[in-house]
């Protein structure tokens, strides 16, 4: 059939008008591809295209409470490979393999991998720079020296089980690393460059960079100088005493800062992999728990005050060395008793029967009310990991002797950390803290506070009245009692002895102890609390012996390094037999020879220089005090000269 014309132009008609659409189509679509799009797409395409060698943040630094850097990072650089950059993959593997301590075969798989970029580890990874400046200058091929970062701890073992530790990518793992990982930790950066398919640099681009953003910086309620007072102390101690460990935390009462915290055995942070795992593992001072023995009595004390339930001064109380409750004998540590006694010194004898007594007249569900709200039985809440909440008898389950031995720290189970915020709750007016490590943050750009961490007050025990109690007696305990080895001349100082037995195999054990003292001052106005406690110490094992010189020598020098001043008006220290009184030395200049020697025969020795009768000048001045019988040395001459 003949096909009309009109029927061919309007064929040819649509399939032109069907064109225009398809073209019209694709117009559009291109258009929308191009202005809508593109931008979207070329960054897609710029992405599969580009390589990234990634730049490490340098994790934030701790400080000490007066910005003394504690742990900080160092440059540690790491070298990368391109693979696809890399021409001989052999001979590549060859060079390297005796600069980075790895076998050749180990490096070929490396280098051979699939991957836009391959850390050559472990030998590469954070390597001295001293390495890395001879590897960069081979200039390999595919192989980049990359931006990278180590942690570096300058004082060793310093605060060890404080800081913690960081893992091979910079992670925290322990201490205040760990717990505070996420703002120390920063913002890595990185290197990056456009590649073809072939992994080569492409024509015309550039490397772009991003920088890291640095983590904050976390300054500790620690300070140094204290911290090495107490190391250097325990040192001396683990020494002294061939100890199983020991340990010590030094606490501002008024607010729950800690100032000091160590315990033995040590580690360095910085190689942690060459000490046993319970030894970082284990932050003594929050993890240990035991028996706290004497030091406990300090809780009980208080309580029987608030509770108007006795009277130090003038109530007594007949010792005979021991106590019978519910068929038990409860025995002193003195054999035979301290007879009669006030009840304050039964404070400062730390006799166990007169406790028991204080522990009966307050009855079971006061006093352990007054010990759950010091805060034993459960945790501080103190901001590092690992801690303990101690173990207490359900009050269903303490009769007469549980009460009994409860009342001077037998029984129960609890931590140092507890111990110290309790006692400090005791004598610095009633107020429980929640104990804290971590004090500030700061901008590691502008070196700006950030922020500050507020002292958080858990609640109020007792009164104000019966916390001057507490502190009064105390004092007498260190210038009277069994705490009188950790007596500081011009300073009043409070504190109680603690000598509790471990228990071994269920059993109490004879002959292992954990002896312990906890010390304040100025005991009118406490500045620094420390508790400190040795564990199974060789030979004469009691907390007056052992514990309290160590507390004493951390007192005394911390005081000293906080420009606490020397005061006179301290409780006079009693002395016993063989002990050498502490003097003062009086004003020699101006007097003769013949008027003084009759007086100070019998304090003091003389040594002379210098002619002359009369003493122009002495060694050492006067009102400096020292041991009775020391040598003053006075420089004679005549009135003219």
């Amino acid at each position: 059939m003949k096909v009309s014309k009109v029927a061919t132009r309007r064929r040819m008609l649509w399939t032109l008008v069907g064109l225009a659409v398809l073209f019209g189509s694709l117009a559009v679509r291109l258009a929308y591809v191009q202005l809508s799009q593109g931008e979207k797409l070329s960054a897609k395409a710029e992405n599969s295209w580009r390589r990234n060698i990634p730049i490490t943040a340098k994790r934030g630094e701790i400080l000490d409470r007066e910005g003394v850097p504690l742990a900080y990072n160092i440059s540690s650089p790491t070298i990368y490979a391109v693979p696809v950059q890399v021409k001989d993959k052999m001979k590549t593997a060859q060079t390297l393999a005796p600069l980075l301590g790895m076998s050749e075969v180990k490096l070929s798989a490396l280098l051979s991998k699939r991957e836009s970029s391959v850390k050559l580890q472990p030998g590469g990874r954070k390597i001295t720079m001293e390495l890395a400046a001879s590897i960069r200058d081979l200039q390999l091929p595919g192989i980049v020296v990359a931006e990278d970062n180590k942690r570096f701890y300058p004082y060793g073992d310093l605060a060890a089980h404080i800081l913690g530790f960081t893992g091979i990518d910079n992670q925290g793992i322990t201490g205040v690393e760990s717990i505070y990982d996420k703002l120390l930790l920063g913002i890595n950066g990185n290197t990056s460059y456009l590649s073809d398919a072939g992994g080569r640099l492409m024509p015309g681009s550039s490397e772009k960079y991003s920088p890291s953003q640095d983590g904050m910086s976390l300054e500790l309620t620690i300070d140094k100088q204290i911290q090495s007072i107490m190391e250097r102390e325990l040192d001396q101690a683990m020494v002294k005493y061939q100890a199983d460990g020991a340990w010590a935390i030094a606490m501002n009462p008024k607010n729950g800062e800690i100032l000091a915290m160590a315990s033995r055995p040590g580690y360095e942070p910085g190689a942690y992999k060459e000490y046993d795992p319970n030894v970082y593992n284990r932050n003594l001072p929050i993890w240990m728990t035991y028996e706290p023995g004497s030091t406990f009595k300090i809780i009980t004390l208080a309580a029987a005050l608030e509770e108007n339930k006795v009277n130090l001064q003038n109530e007594r109380f007949y010792d005979p060395g021991y106590i019978e409750v519910g068929g038990a004998k409860l025995r002193c540590w003195k054999k035979g008793g301290h007879g009669s006694e006030t009840f304050l010194e039964v404070v400062e004898n730390s006799c166990n029967p007169g406790f028991v007594v204080l522990g009966q007249r307050l009855g079971k569900e006061t006093l352990f009310k007054y010990i759950r709200d010091f805060g034993f039985g459960t945790k501080t809440g103190i901001d590092l990991n690992g801690e303990s909440s101690g173990i207490l008898f359900k009050l269903s389950q303490v009769g007469p002797v549980e009460l009994a031995t409860t009342a001077f720290g037998q029984g129960v189970s609890v931590t140092p950390i507890q111990q110290i915020t309790a006692v400090s709750a005791a004598i610095n007016g009633g107020y429980l803290y929640k104990p804290h490590v971590a004090k500030a943050w700061i901008n590691p750009d502008t070196k700006e506070v950030v922020s500050e961490v507020q002292p958080e007050l858990v609640r109020r025990v007792i009164s104000e009245e019966t916390s001057k109690e507490v502190r009064a007696a105390l004092e007498s305990v260190v210038a009277k009692g069994t705490g009188r080895p950790a007596f500081i001349d011009g300073y009043r100082v409070g504190g109680k002895t603690g000598t509790a037995q471990k228990v071994v195999n269920g059993r109490y054990s004879t002959t292992e102890h954990i002896v312990s003292f906890i010390g304040f001052a100025p005991a009118d106005d406490p500045q620094i609390v420390v508790y400190t406690a040795v564990d199974n110490p060789s030979g004469t094992q009691f907390g007056g012996v052992v514990a309290a010189p160590i507390v004493q020598n951390i007192l005394e020098d911390s005081l000293h390094y906080m420009k606490v001043p020397e005061r006179k008006d301290q409780l006079p220290k009693t002395y016993k037999y063989g002990e050498t009184p502490i003097v003062t030395v009086p004003n020699l200049i101006g007097a003769t020879v013949q008027d003084i020697y009759e007086d100070l025969n019998m304090n003091f020795n003389l040594a002379r220089s210098g002619t002359g009768n009369t003493v122009i000048n002495q060694a050492p001045k006067a009102g400096a005090r020292v041991e009775q019988g020391s040598t003053i040395r006075i420089y004679m001459g005549s009135t003219g000269e």
